[in-house]
């Protein structure tokens, strides 16, 4: 860590530096399994889906603080009109890379001010809430309910930790359900079996519902 100069995960140029040097202990280099399972609901061993918005229809997808994008990839190959969105220059480049075909779907923008061009059905959380620090939760889980209608999904991968530092920072249970339950109604929790090191034995698999009526 000694070779960045900035320090601040708020700032795009923090990611930069990272992606520019190659340290990505974040990036899985894949798609998670529970999240393939998810999208190819005919496979053994796969996850049936989630209600009315399971994989068996199509969803508007946003992935927001997308990186690598490598579910982005997977969204689109299983018929689903996905995007992905990063503010880090350095980051939509290395996206672009590895999705192949689906580059053009990887878009420059900050999730605070980005405007979907309809409204979406599904946002993909995958190590977006943990880059930031504690401060900025509620920010980013006020623009989730505002981004999703009633009925919508937020779906992915969430971190547990009391590390005071970051990132990755983690939540503890009672936080994220306080932080959620204004808007999201939990409609599942699963462990995680196949997680890199940085997140192992610390993330949940979840979906998190769009209260109706707010």
């Amino acid at each position: 860590m000694s070779g960045f100069s900035n320090r601040d995960p708020r700032t795009p140029e923090f990611w930069d530096q990272r992606f520019g040097q190659a340290f990505t202990p974040w990036d899985r280099g894949g798609v998670p399994e529970q999240l393939a399972g998810w999208l190819n609901p005919g496979k053994a061993g796969s996850d049936p889906g989630v209600g009315p918005l399971g994989p068996t229809r199509t969803c508007r997808v946003l992935i927001p603080g997308c990186g690598s994008a490598w579910e982005l990839q997977a969204f689109c190959e299983a018929g689903h009109d996905a995007v992905a969105i990063d503010f880090a220059p350095a980051a939509v480049v290395a996206a672009q890379q590895a999705v192949g075909p689906w580059r053009e779907r990887v878009v420059l923008a900050d999730f605070f001010t980005y405007a979907p061009p309809q409204p979406l059905d599904l946002i993909y959380e995958r190590a977006f809430l943990c880059a930031m620090p504690r401060e900025m939760w509620p920010r980013v889980v006020q623009r989730w309910a505002d981004l999703l209608p009633e009925g919508a999904l937020l779906l992915g991968y969430f971190y547990f930790d009391a590390a005071p530092k970051g990132p990755p920072f983690g939540a503890d249970r009672a936080q994220l359900e306080e932080l959620m339950s204004a808007h999201f109604t939990l409609e599942w929790d699963a462990a995680v079996e196949d997680s890199i090191p940085v997140f192992q034995g610390k993330e949940r698999w979840m979906a998190w519902r769009r209260k109706k009526g707010l």
